[in-house]
């Protein structure tokens, strides 16, 4: 298993976790993004960066993802391509991304978008907190218990 992160607006409050994961379970790991992202100095970890524009590390992702691969995304149409290839998702608030759930959050995002499309001013996601990243620390290490025969 190799573990993707999506560096693109990746939180900061996110990256011990994850840092901690990893060394502690070995995990080989790549973080994409449009510019240098840094979420801590292991042999496990690579940097990719890729050109700028909208979705060039989401791209390189799906190319170099293999099924039961894990992705960090809070991208819901990544996620969505991600979950197309057999392979796992989880959002950066802890919510994981399974084929009896993309669907739906695939519609509400591109209805919310038609919304913005069409004039209308929306609210944008909430606030990242303290509580979101413990959301999320729980996920991931659910993640890894169910499925640490394949690390």
């Amino acid at each position: 298993m190799t573990l993707y992160i999506d560096g693109d607006a990746f939180p900061n409050l996110l990256k011990p976790i994850v840092f901690k994961a990893i060394n502690k379970l070995k995990i080989k790991t790549c973080v994409i993004a449009n510019k240098k992202i840094d979420i801590g100095k292991s042999s496990l970890i690579s940097y990719l960066v890729v050109n700028q524009g909208a979705d060039e590390a989401d791209n390189k992702i799906v190319e170099l993802l293999k099924c039961d691969d894990l992705v960090i995304t809070a991208d819901i149409p990544l996620a969505n391509r991600v979950i197309e290839k057999k392979a796992h998702a989880i959002d950066h608030r802890g919510e994981l991304y399974t084929e009896d759930n993309i669907k739906q959050y695939l519609a509400i995002r591109n209805l919310m978008q038609d919304i913005r499309d069409s004039g209308e001013v929306t609210k944008g996601p909430a606030p990242f907190t303290q509580k979101d990243a413990q959301s999320f620390a729980n996920q991931l290490n659910m993640f890894f218990q169910k499925y640490r025969a394949n690390i």
